[in-house]
Formats: C-alpha cells, sequence, structure tokens
C-alpha cells in the first residue's frame, strides 16, 4: 500500500493541493472503490511546468462503472483549471493485457511515475523486446505519415507547420524511450539526455528533434524540414535493428 504522505513529497509544491483535491474525488465517485491512482509524466518526473503541463494520472479500478465515471466527469472543469487531466482508466486485467499491444505508453508509467493512492500497478512490469520494436518502427512510420499530410494541410502557414511539430513531440520523446530500452537503457532520463543518447546510437546529431521539444524556440519551415529528416534517419536506425 501506498505512503500517501511521502508520495506527495515527490510532488511539484504547487500541485500538492490540486493532486489532493483529485485524489478525494477520485475516491467519492468510486464510492473508495478505487484500487490505485499514479501520476505519470512531466509531475512525476520533477520537471512540471504549469504554464505548459497537466498533470496526468492513471486510474486502477477492478472493473469499469460508467455511472462512477460520469460522477468523476462531473468534476473535469474544476480539474482542469487546476492543470489536472483526465486520468486515464485501466484495470488490472487491461494493464496486463496492453504489455504487447501498447508497450511504449506502459513503459512511460513504469519509468516515471508516483503512486499517490491504493496499490503498485507499475513497479515491477515487463515486456517483449519484440513488442517495443515493432511499436517504435510503427509509430515513427505513423508520425512520419502525419508530417506529410500536416505539411499538405497546413497550405503555405508556418504558424500552422510550428504547431504540428510540437504536436509530435510527446509521441516522439515516448517512442525515443523506447529505442532505448531496446539498448538496454532502461532508467527514466530527462528529455534532453535521451535524446543524447539516441544521439549516439543514430550517429548523427537531431537538432530538428531538439527545436521540436523546446517549447521556447522557433517553429517555422527550416525547423520543420530538420524534424522531418531527423525522424527519416531514426526510423532507418530502427528499421535496421
Amino acid at each position: 500500500m501506498t505512503n500517501a504522505r511521502s508520495s506527495m513529497d515527490r510532488i511539484d509544491e504547487s500541485m500538492r493541493e490540486p493532486v489532493g483535491h483529485l485524489i478525494d474525488v477520485v475516491t467519492e465517485a468510486t464510492g473508495g472503490g478505487a484500487k490505485s491512482l499514479a501520476l505519470f509524466g512531466a509531475i512525476a518526473a520533477g520537471s512540471f511546468d504549469r504554464s505548459r503541463h497537466t498533470a496526468r494520472s492513471v486510474l486502477v479500478v477492478e472493473r469499469v462503472d460508467l455511472t462512477a465515471l460520469q460522477r468523476l466527469a462531473q468534476h473535469g472543469l474544476k480539474l482542469g483549471k487546476s492543470r489536472i487531466a483526465a486520468p486515464l482508466i485501466m484495470t488490472p486485467a487491461y494493464i496486463k493485457s496492453s504489455l504487447d499491444t501498447f508497450p511504449l505508453e506502459m513503459i512511460e508509467i513504469h519509468q516515471n511515475h508516483i503512486t499517490v493512492l491504493g496499490e503498485e500497478y507499475f513497479d515491477k512490469l515487463t515486456f517483449d523486446e519484440a513488442h517495443i520494436r515493432l511499436q517504435c518502427e510503427r509509430e515513427l512510420k505513423t508520425i512520419l505519415i502525419g508530417l506529410r499530410q500536416g505539411l499538405l494541410a497546413a497550405t503555405g502557414s508556418e504558424k500552422l507547420l510550428g504547431a504540428l511539430a510540437q504536436d509530435v513531440g510527446e509521441g516522439l520523446m515516448r517512442t525515443l524511450r523506447g529505442l532505448l530500452w531496446l539498448k538496454g537503457q532502461r532508467d527514466a532520463k530527462p528529455a534532453a539526455t535521451v535524446i543524447t543518447e539516441v544521439e549516439k546510437i543514430a550517429e548523427r546529431e537531431l537538432p530538428g528533434i531538439r527545436t521540436a521539444l523546446d517549447g521556447n524556440a522557433a517553429h517555422g519551415w527550416p525547423e520543420f524540414e530538420r524534424l522531418y529528416r531527423d525522424v527519416e534517419a531514426i526510423g532507418e536506425v530502427a528499421d535496421a535493428w
């Protein structure tokens, strides 16, 4: 069972009250039936920025009760204003059956999470490298297609190209972490370190990816083109494994 006090101490001080409210809302909405609530992403990695991030979480329940979710949804507006995203809803069976289907998403939670309520479900997950490799290849191909189609849909607008480049950042970082996992690097690392390690594997710099993940950088056609070439190069590396 989770030590709630020590878990809350790991959360950015500005988010402790909103997270406490989330715990209360989840407990009330599920009638005390929540098996676990775990935060993941920036809120768990110590890099949370209220101006850019929302706190993401996973709510584990024994079975999905739509009425309970409806009660939880009634608090969505207030939670959103407090920078709390709607939790992902999973069951223990769903977690187990998703390790081969969504290994990258599960690795993201496994590497960086804080369980603030109930049981620990994500510390001891195990993954098959074949499943990780397949999803990495699929994600990189999907990102490339999305960038091509987005370029056409942008109709020459550099502003739209910039937004598109930033939109792929989260999925791309998840994929890069998966590539490092395949190379035996299983510990959570900051985004900048992840990129540096992937650059070593790819034997090339990745300036487009670095810019896409920098919320303060300029995002126009030159940056978009560099991002596309970087993703293309990483895809070729992944295909060759």
